[in-house]
C-alpha cells in the first residue's frame, strides 16, 4: 500500500511533542510502544519481534530557544534471525542517544556553514522539525535500528568459513586453487617434432 501523494506512511512508534511545550520549560517523557506499535516496528526492522521497548526522553531548548536538544535511553528486548541458522535469537538492547532539531528555514538557512565546519560532531547537525513537533517516539525507533546486531547468532554458533579464512587474500587462494594451465605452445612444440 503505497502512500498518498508522495507522503511518507506514518511511523509505526509516533510520541509527538510540540516545540513550543519545550520552549517554556525542559520537558522529560518516558515512552513505552504498545503491541500493536512493537508488532508493526518489528516488521519494519526485519525482527522476529519486539517484546517491550522503553525510553526516557529529556527535551530542552538551546541556543536561545531557536533549537530543541533531544537527549535519550531507550531498553528494547528483541527478537532477532541467527544470520547461521536462521534461529531466533534474543537479545537486549540499551542505547543512549542525543539529537539537535531545528525549524527547517533554519537548516536551510545554515546549510552550508553546516556542511561545511569540521568541529561539528553528528549530534550538532541539526534536524529539521516537522510543523514545529518532534516526533520522540520515531527518534527512539531510529536509534534501536542502530542499536541491533548487523550479524546477530545464535548461542554455540561461529562463523566457521569466515574465521578459517580470515586474513586470507580470497583472489590468492583462487590462484592457489586453480590447476596448471598447459601451455599453448606446447601443442605446437609436439606437431613441430612430428615432421
Amino acid at each position: 500500500m503505497s502512500p498518498a501523494n508522495g507522503a511518507l506512511p506514518a511511523p509505526e512508534f509516533s510520541r509527538i511533542v510540540p516545540a513550543d511545550a519545550v520552549r517554556r520549560a525542559d520537558v522529560i517523557e518516558t515512552i513505552e510502544a504498545t503491541e500493536t506499535e512493537r508488532k508493526a516496528l518489528a516488521e519494519r526492522l526485519e525482527l522476529e519481534a519486539i517484546g517491550s521497548l522503553t525510553a526516557t526522553v529529556k527535551l530542552r531548548a538551546v541556543r536561545g530557544g531557536q533549537m530543541i536538544r533531544v537527549s535519550g535511553r531507550l531498553e528494547a528486548d528483541v527478537v532477532q534471525t541467527c544470520v547461521v541458522t536462521l534461529e531466533p535469537v534474543p537479545a537486549h538492547v540499551s542505547e543512549s542517544f542525543d539529537a539537535l532539531f531545528a525549524p527547517p528555514s533554519m537548516i536551510e538557512d545554515q546549510g552550508l556553514e553546516i556542511d561545511f565546519d569540521p568541529s561539528l560532531s553528528d549530534e550538532d547537525i541539526p534536524e529539521p522539525m516537522e510543523s514545529n513537533r518532534i516526533d520522540i517516539g520515531e527518534l527512539t525507533a531510529q536509534h534501536l535500528s542502530l542499536g541491533l546486531d548487523p550479524y546477530p547468532h545464535a548461542e554455540g554458533v561461529e562463523f566457521e568459513d569466515y574465521r578459517e579464512h580470515e586474513g586470507e587474500d580470497p583472489a590468492e587462494e583462487e590462484v592457489a586453487e586453480e590447476p596448471e594451465k598447459p601451455n599453448p605452445f606446447a601443442v605446437l612444440q609436439q606437431l613441430k617434432s612430428r615432421d
